[in-house]
């Protein structure tokens, strides 16, 4: 079976954004990456969440301006952490016969983590893009590790992580290289 990566873009949503830990850098690191995709005809998958705060339609509901997918672009709803769960997501990624999830998006230790291990599950391997994916502020007083310090955590996590059969990479954004998708010639 042929290499085939998706890139998966989860909640990056303006409510989402708006509270997230260096969003501009997070989403910049992941627009540089959907153009590199795009140019490389990878499939982009982005992952829209809709729930208390990001109700469907509303404007916290929208994905940022400048990660907006296109027509052709797959979008996956979810209600859950968990892309997979009560979604398509794996209907979508089978259907474009992906091997591989490059994995960014919001929040780190949520939703970030949780879809990238039923990934695995789900026999997909997994890049995790170490500056592809952000966390909440928090108050110092919080009893959640600092944004920094869980961004790292996961990361190194990742790093570690042994899942028989499957390849597991942490990748800056600049680390990700996508092979072009080769479409077939007709027949003359």
């Amino acid at each position: 079976m042929p290499h085939v990566s998706a890139l998966l873009i989860i909640d990056m949503q303006n409510a989402l954004v708006a509270i997230s830990h260096r969003a501009s850098a997070t989403v910049a690191a992941i627009a540089g990456l959907r153009e590199r995709a795009k140019a490389a005809g990878v499939p982009i998958v982005t992952v829209q969440h809709r729930g208390e705060g990001v109700e469907v339609g509303t404007e916290g509901w929208q994905i940022v301006p400048e990660l907006v997918p296109s027509a052709d672009e797959a979008v996956v709803h979810k209600t859950s952490a968990d892309s997979f769960l009560n979604t398509d997501l794996d209907g979508t990624l089978q259907a474009l016969g992906v091997t591989e999830v490059v994995v960014t998006g919001f929040a780190t230790e949520i939703c970030v983590d949780t879809t990238a291990r039923q990934a695995l599950s789900h026999r997909y391997d997994v890049v995790l893009v170490a500056d592809g994916h952000t966390t909440s502020h928090r108050p110092a007083s919080s009893e959640l590790a600092p944004p920094e310090q869980s961004i790292a955590h996961h990361n190194e996590i990742y790093r570690h992580l042994d899942f028989p059969g499957r390849s597991i990479r942490v990748l800056s954004a600049s680390e990700v290289h996508f092979t072009p998708v080769e479409t077939p010639r007709s027949a003359p």
